[in-house]
């Protein structure tokens, strides 16, 4: 079994590898477009799961997970090629939908600051005009100021 790091440093290199794999020589149009976003791979280097996204969104995840494993063997054979193992991990694929769900909190995040935003223009608006109020008060007492 790997130590933790060298087991991180082969992870790193199977997402490089598989990556330019899929943009290179998988000529399939099912996978165009798809990305690596992780890759995990067990401890007794078994298996390798590799999650995948796309541009595309979720509606093309079925049909880019079914590219990837009717070639999964031909990438398998190319990593084998580029990254020096005693055992090549099977490899599987799964969809991530971790970019989505990030788009999905960012567009929330930003209606949050959007009325904040509002709500904060409102407020100083509405001290402004309470300020100038108590100024014109002041000013209509005959300068306050100098009568202290």
């Amino acid at each position: 079994m790997p130590s933790g790091i060298r087991l991180k440093r082969i992870q790193d290199q199977i997402q490089r590898v598989v990556t330019e794999i899929m943009e290179t020589k998988v000529h399939d149009p099912r996978v165009e477009g798809a990305y690596i976003t992780d890759v995990s791979v067990d401890r007794e280097l078994d298996y390798a799961n590799i999650y995948i996204s796309s541009l595309a969104g979720k509606e093309q995840a079925e049909e880019i997970l079914e590219g990837l494993n009717h070639a999964s063997g031909f990438i398998r054979y190319t990593l084998s090629q580029e990254v020096k193992l005693r055992v090549m991990p099977q490899l599987r694929f799964y969809w991530d939908d971790t970019p989505e769900r990030a788009d999905r909190i960012e567009s929330l995040l930003a209606e949050i600051r959007e009325e904040r935003g509002e709500t904060d223009e409102s407020d100083q608006n509405t001290e402004n005009t309470e300020n100038t109020g108590l100024d014109e008060e002041v000013n209509d007492q005959g300068n306050g100021l100098q009568n202290f």
